[in-house]
């Protein structure tokens, strides 16, 4: 009782500490508002709004035709472009996507001989460029087609019908806005328990501690408690208020077992920022070193890129990362609402990393200290 009595005082002194920080607390406020909301909706994945202009040599019914279907939100109505100012126009990055219908296409299409219709993308606009290029080109092949053969639809052999789950209108802000959130719980449980420890050992305060009867498992329990707590009560609040209330997300699973998830999580990484803080001698150092540790967790979990869309060996090297298995909990507990029965295995596998993550880093911890 003693040491839990040590373990839960220890952790008050750090929650005064970082009361005392408003530097800090003013960036977990950031991080866990406005960091959340501005990416969720003003970073859109897929077409929206796109520019595009059309040059219509052939000013015909069907040319105008190809114009009209263009329509917001995925694109912009097109603006009508002579032909000579076709090439300023892209080099100046007016347009993304310029269409260029030539003379007597619409008589060449009826006729059966198969005109060219030639489509300029301004690719410096890299996924608005890809994306939007294979929409058009859906767009425009269908149309052209029902306007050749309006009986070709009717033979189509096989009917398709798509229907997205968990989220229908395919709205990229509502995965964004809890990507940013398990993004900042990477960033501030690594950084909150490696600049703590550093502050102390800056200040002088640490060697006040070892000289009490304190073991290093009692320092390193606390300072993971005492921040752990800190970050899932911003969690839970920038879920009710930013995701839920401002964006209007509708989360279907549990939140509690979400927050208990993220709990278990931050036992992980803060092990990790303490292991990191062990290896450096100030905090500008332990910032170098959390750098190329904290980026790779971030880009390489399954958020930004597809885990099926790296190479077989990083797939299998990202399992050792705790945050790829909690951003696979996150969206299938908020969004699937899945429960323990189905998750167990990503569970243990947190699990084992945290409890290993905490080994190490509690033997360095130890080494530092009598060093």
């Amino acid at each position: 009782m003693n040491k839990l009595a040590h373990i839960f005082r220890l952790g008050l002194k750090e929650l005064t500490s970082l009361r005392h920080d408003s530097v800090l607390l003013l960036f977990l406020l950031y991080a866990f508002s406005v960091a959340v909301y501005m990416p969720a909706t003003g970073s859109v994945i897929g077409v929206h709004h796109a520019s595009v202009a059309i040059v219509d040599e052939d000013r015909s019914p069907l040319s105008r035709h190809l114009a009209e279907i263009l329509q917001p939100p995925e694109f912009q109505i097109p603006e009508l472009l002579p032909y000579d100012q076709l090439d300023a126009a892209m080099d100046s990055g007016r347009f993304t996507f310029v269409i260029d219908i030539p003379a007597n296409f619409q008589a060449d299409l009826l006729a059966g001989r198969q005109p060219a219709l030639q489509l300029n993308v301004d690719a410096t606009a890299m996924s608005q460029a890809f994306m939007g290029a294979r929409d058009l080109g859906r767009i425009l092949q269908r149309e052209l087609l029902d306007y050749a053969h309006p009986d070709a639809s009717a033979q189509v052999p096989v009917g398709l019908t798509s229907r997205a789950l968990f989220n229908a209108n395919l709205q990229g802000g509502w995965f964004l806005a809890l990507l940013q959130i398990v993004n900042h719980i990477t960033i501030l449980a690594v950084l909150l328990t490696g600049t703590a420890l550093l502050r102390e050992r800056e200040h002088g305060t640490l060697d006040h501690l070892l000289v009490l009867p304190l073991t290093a498992l009692e320092i390193m329990l606390a300072k993971i408690w005492s921040n752990a707590v800190v970050v899932v009560i911003c969690t839970w609040l920038s879920l009710e208020l930013v995701v839920k209330g401002a964006l209007g997300v509708p989360l279907a699973g549990s939140q509690a077992f979400f927050l208990a998830v993220t709990a278990l999580y931050l036992f992980a990484s803060t092990a990790l920022g303490i292991f990191l803080a062990t290896l450096a001698r100030s905090i500008p150092q332990f910032g170098l070193l959390a750098i190329p540790v904290i980026i790779p967790m971030l880009m390489l979990s399954g958020g930004s890129t597809p885990m099926e869309s790296m190479p077989v060996w990083l797939q299998q090297l990202m399992q050792l990362s705790p945050s790829t298995h909690y951003l696979t909990l996150s969206t299938s507990i908020l969004f699937r609402d899945a429960g323990p029965g189905v998750l167990w295995p990503e569970l243990a596998a947190l699990t084992a990393i945290g409890l290993v993550f905490f080994g190490l880093a509690l033997r360095r911890f130890r080494s530092s200290l009598t060093a």
